[in-house]
């Protein structure tokens, strides 16, 4: 293959990837987020509502603050991001904790698969 027809292939995938990019926007409102400290999920065939609600302690009372409603593909999604973005979190929280408690690189190293690995195996 010769440059020239590498290059095209290059600004086809750009191009593409542009058309496939959405424009997503974001209220103040809706930024600004809302506080939960409790989930509850439903599910049928078709959908997952997952309830995301405030408990206050010694309050026999919560309000549901959001209510989300999502198919079973889009929950599969949810799933895999969120347990890829945990599972990274966790990984570089004790990475960082044995690096600094570790006086030596090697040591470090062999410490965290120690220590790590079979817990994602």
């Amino acid at each position: 293959m010769s440059l020239k027809s590498d290059t095209l292939i290059t600004m086809a995938n750009e191009k593409e990837e542009q058309q496939n990019q959405i424009n997503i926007e974001l209220s103040e409102e809706i930024a600004e987020g809302v506080y939960s400290n409790l989930a509850m999920i439903a599910h049928s065939n078709s959908e997952f509502v997952i309830d995301f609600i405030r408990l206050m302690p010694g309050v026999p009372k919560a309000k549901v603050k959001s209510r989300i409603v999502v198919t079973p593909e889009h929950a599969k999604r949810l799933l895999f991001a969120l347990k890829d973005k945990i599972s990274y979190e966790f990984w570089w929280y004790h990475w960082r904790s044995l690096k600094s408690s570790q006086k030596s690189k090697v040591g470090c190293e062999i410490s965290l698969h120690k220590v790590l690995h079979p817990i994602f195996l």
